[in-house]
């Protein structure tokens, strides 16, 4: 569907002025930065495959580059993203009185202590639920089950024991997603009305024309993994949350939803999880790499992020949104050595860029919390 104006300039629209861009920016590294991203470090090793890259500062987009084959119209799929647009659409029902965050019997066939586990406890994956994540397995995981051999996701999932008492442990799941989404399914009477929903509350409001959440062969929204979108839609998404829910100043989102998406859950290593959303980059078990947190990022920082290298960062201290999507594994290059020293574009939110890229360092795109790859 094209934007209501595509003549506007973006986010109200498509147009995209990369030549008036506000004070602070220095222009010949914001260019070098850029060509960096996509440039060959090194020729006996694939180049970065970064697919597509957008820079928002101020709300506007201040860079954008993608690699032959690919434009703006083009929608790329976001792998893990789509839990925080999951989270968004669990606002908007929550808005609507039609879920609530304390609610347990969440599905039918919990019969025994699955009954206990929250809406809430869902979100910021403390349900306790049996799920493995782990896409280095001998065997096929749980996850790989889930994602390419089941038409019913979510009843997959939810057929998994407890492991955990409910609210005491966290384990990142891409299953957990799914049943929120099943959850958020069972809100509607209508399924047409459900299909309709991410379309006509969340995407259209904001401009996210392109994109496009799969549902499974059961009809429920693939909440964790299947969301297609353009960068510059994935941009809008970022943008909606580093306004704290607000779109062109009118309300989307319930007041105060996107601070408690962003409060810390206790049990998640270094607190770096919300719900469904990353509030720290994993800096994996050897903290000491030279190459991770040198600057520091602000700690103010969050994050969406995918497989393969898919991320949103949004940085509200800087007023920054910065989407890359791509296709980057094996460690195919060092950016905190090859990007870093020349994308010193913005004066006051450089060190944003040089650590947000320093992220591929460490295992080209996936995030280990010393048992599985979470990274979908």
């Amino acid at each position: 569907m094209p934007a209501s104006n595509p003549e506007a300039l973006w986010p109200e629209g498509e147009r995209v002025d990369l030549e008036t861009i506000p004070p602070g920016i220095d222009r010949a590294a914001l260019k070098a930065g850029v060509e960096a991203a996509f440039a060959r470090v090194d020729p006996k090793q694939p180049h970065h495959r970064t697919r597509a890259l957008v820079v928002v500062y101020d709300g506007r987009i201040v860079a954008e580059r993608y690699a032959t084959g690919f434009e703006p119209i083009m929608p790329l799929l976001g792998w893990s993203m789509a839990k925080t647009a999951t989270n968004a659409l669990v606002g908007l029902r929550v808005q609507d009185g039609k879920l609530a965050l304390a609610a347990r019997a969440l599905l039918p066939e919990w019969h025994d202590s699955r009954r206990e586990i929250t809406l809430d406890q869902l979100l910021h994956m403390t349900s306790g639920l049996a799920f493995s994540e782990d896409y280095e397995a001998a065997d096929t995981s749980d996850v790989e089950k889930m994602l390419y051999l089941k038409g019913d996701m979510s009843a997959y999932a939810a057929e998994k024991p407890l492991e955990h008492t409910p609210g005491t442990c966290w384990s990142y799941s891409s299953g957990i997603t799914n049943i929120i989404a099943r959850v958020l399914r069972q809100s509607f009477a209508d399924e047409q009305e459900y299909l309709r929903f991410p379309r006509e509350r969340l995407f259209e409001p904001i401009g996210m024309h392109s994109a496009v959440l799969e549902p499974d062969a059961a009809g429920i929204f693939v909440g964790s993994s299947y969301l297609y979108a353009t960068a510059r839609d994935w941009a809008r998404l970022g943008l909606l949350y580093l306004r704290n829910g607000l779109w062109q100043g009118r309300r989307l989102l319930p007041e105060d939803w996107v601070a408690d998406s962003l409060k810390p859950v206790r049990e998640a290593p270094n607190e770096r999880y919300g719900a469904q959303t990353w509030l720290k980059l994993d800096e994996g078990a050897d903290s000491s790499s030279p190459n991770l947190g040198k600057p520091s990022l602000p700690g103010d920082a969050y994050y969406m992020l995918g497989h393969d290298g898919q991320i949103v960062a949004v940085v509200p201290s800087r007023d920054l949104v910065i989407v890359r999507l791509g296709l980057t594994r094996d460690n195919a290059w060092d950016p905190a050595l090859d990007l870093a020293p020349s994308c010193r574009f913005l004066r006051r939110a450089h060190n944003v860029w040089i650590h947000v890229m320093s992220y591929y360092q460490e295992g080209g795109g996936g995030w280990s919390n010393g048992r599985t790859q979470i990274n979908r």
